[in-house]
């Protein structure tokens, strides 16, 4: 059958995909596992709860859960009845609860469990369209969601003609969604997202791979975020089984249980990964650890489509038998590919990571596109590291005069929520959607994002500087955790630098550094000489006008729970340089007065 609203993925997966373990989740030690037939039964059924309360096709109905199959029995639920599925991420504050809630005039909310039920009750009473909440954990004093399934299955003989009507009602161009962004700076917007936005989108991603029925996929990443919402509903168009894990310490056991063979990954993560592996090659000793070393050095040259001489294939057999096989058992052995997106993946990893058998697939998109506008293809080979991949069939992208990428297409949102004029802001009268984001076309057609737009600054000389580039530059560095560049209408560009602190304490007790904490270990003489040697070295590789002339250490990890970091882990540059305004201030203090 075609596949035009979200709720018919679950026909098509009857009619041609049927799993046993459509989609898992773990219970206590156990993975619970729910056939697609399952799957598609609990989404009727409370279908069918939901219109026995009432619920009315443009109703908004919240969920604040982790990755969970009840998120997505939920999330089918809503789109068969009509109503807007208005997914909140677990992590933000009381106050922005409170401010989207209020906003999107909820009626109904689904809690996963205890902590967020407490988290959430206070603001709770002060949104006046909530009628009733629902939690997915049985919880003392709240209707779990089982309240709610049995409720559709008492009505279901009432109802099951009145949902058949609802559903033929509903048409491709109805909001499905509105999703509000994290962003990295103002209040969040409620991004309004119909069927046909997401179907086009994840219709067109499902062409980039060929996994299906004999693979399994874990999901990690926020389900509330429409990077991993609408890769769930790829594998799920697919008939790919999705084992979710609801918090981030369970994703090593889960994956070693599990053995996928794709996940999606931001950078961050990427990073961390990487740098686990790295760490436990220096760990290693004699040959053991030359070998190691030597089959990274292998990989970083590495590119999809390169014709390699003979030796060189000979040394990435050896590297792969040797090295490689071990990294992929560490990931569950089967790992096919690894999508990344959110932000700018670091070459190094993607080349390294390649080489060793961990395919990566890097796109680009935004919630208001659905998210995807670009992501490289594993089915024809149109990967080349370094890019986002080939433009997805149906979308068009253009760069402008300035060098923004603008795109427009299917997948393009119906607008942001109750403001018609900041819709108007980014979608011009040519229907072309102005990303914020500056790119180009590499070769005509894979598209390289080179920075945002409002994140490029000017020195007072009038040069420009791309942060994130460099940025990620610093941070290939084993030493840097993260860095922020900065330097806007000053003379000389700088970076603010949080350390890598595990591998820095390591090193300061193999050279008998001695310290009392991070605020002291940054401020001992040998361990700034050891930053400032690795930005000598990695300003050999940027442009005279781009070097980094000071850094500061700071003494904080940078995260989303302390505000540095947005949900999707980018920096909040604002809430940096108000954190650090001083610091800043000493760094071109001086400078000025030249």
């Amino acid at each position: 059958m075609e596949v035009k609203r979200t709720f018919d993925i679950l026909e098509h997966c009857l009619r041609n995909l049927s799993r046993e373990d459509a989609v898992a989740g773990k219970q206590g030690n156990q993975w619970v596992k729910y056939s697609t037939e399952e799957f598609a039964r609990k989404a009727e059924l409370l279908a069918y709860g939901l219109l026995s309360l009432g619920i009315q096709k443009g109703d908004r109905v919240s969920t604040v859960s982790g990755n969970r199959p009840e998120w997505s029995f939920v999330d089918m639920a809503l789109a068969m009845t009509g109503a807007v599925h208005v997914p909140v991420y677990p992590t933000i504050s009381e106050d922005e609860y409170s401010y989207i809630f209020k906003h999107a005039e909820i009626r109904f909310l689904f809690i996963s469990d205890e902590k967020l039920y407490n988290k959430l009750s206070p603001v709770e009473v002060e949104v006046v369209s909530l009628e009733k909440v629902f939690t997915f954990n049985e919880i003392v004093g709240a209707d779990n969601l089982s309240v709610l399934l049995e409720l559709g299955e008492r009505n279901e003989e009432i109802l099951r003609q009145r949902l058949t009507e609802i559903k033929n009602s509903i048409q491709e161009e109805d909001m499905v969604t509105m999703i509000y962004t994290s962003g990295t700076t103002g209040i969040p917007k409620g991004v309004m997202l119909s069927h046909k936005n997401l179907v086009s989108n994840f219709e067109a991603c499902s062409h980039h791979f060929d996994l299906g029925l004999e693979h399994r996929s874990i999901s990690f990443l926020p389900l509330c975020h429409i990077f991993e919402r609408t890769v769930n509903y790829v594998f799920m168009y697919r008939g790919i089984g999705i084992y979710y894990v609801e918090s981030l310490p369970q994703i090593v056991q889960s994956i070693k249980e599990v053995k996928p063979h794709i996940f999606t990954a931001v950078p961050r993560l990427m990073e961390s990964v990487y740098d686990g592996i790295m760490a436990k090659g220096k760990l290693l000793t004699g040959f053991k650890f030359k070998l190691f070393f030597w089959a990274v050095e292998q990989g970083k040259d590495f590119d999809f489509n390169k014709k390699f001489s003979l030796m060189k294939r000979i040394k990435l057999g050896i590297a792969d038998r040797l090295i490689y096989s071990k990294w992929r058992e560490g990931l569950g052995g089967n790992i096919k590919l690894i999508v990344s997106g959110g932000a700018l993946l670091q070459s190094r990893i993607a080349r390294v990571f390649s080489a060793a058998g961990l395919k990566v697939l890097e796109g680009y998109g935004l919630t208001e596109t659905s998210p995807v506008i670009a992501v490289s293809n594993a089915v024809t080979g149109e990967i080349k590291i370094g890019t986002n991949g080939p433009v997805i069939r149906g979308v068009e992208v253009k760069i402008a005069e300035d060098g923004e990428i603008l795109a427009r297409g299917p997948n393009l949102m119906m607008g942001y929520y109750k403001e018609p004029g900041l819709t108007n802001e980014v979608i011009d009268a040519d229907g072309w959607f102005h990303t914020g984001d500056v790119g180009m076309l590499d070769e005509g057609k894979y598209l390289k994002i080179t920075d945002r737009k409002k994140e490029i600054f000017k020195l007072s000389g009038g040069k420009y500087i791309a942060p994130q580039l460099i940025e990620n530059k610093l941070k290939e560095s084993v030493l840097i955790e993260q860095a922020c560049v900065i330097g806007n209408h000053e003379k000389f560009a700088s970076a603010l630098i949080a350390p890598n602190f595990v591998y820095l304490h390591e090193c300061c007790n193999e050279h008998q550094i001695l310290f009392t904490d991070n605020a002291d270990l940054i401020s001992q003489p040998e361990v700034l000489s050891m930053f400032q040697a690795e930005v000598k070295e990695i300003n050999k590789t940027l442009g005279q006008h781009e070097e980094i002339k000071r850094i500061r250490l700071v003494s904080d990890t940078w995260s989303a729970a302390s505000g540095e970091l947005s949900q999707t882990l980018k920096l909040k540059r604002k809430v940096i340089e108000q954190k650090y305004r001083d610091l800043i201030e000493e760094i071109f203090a001086s400078s000025r007065e030249d």
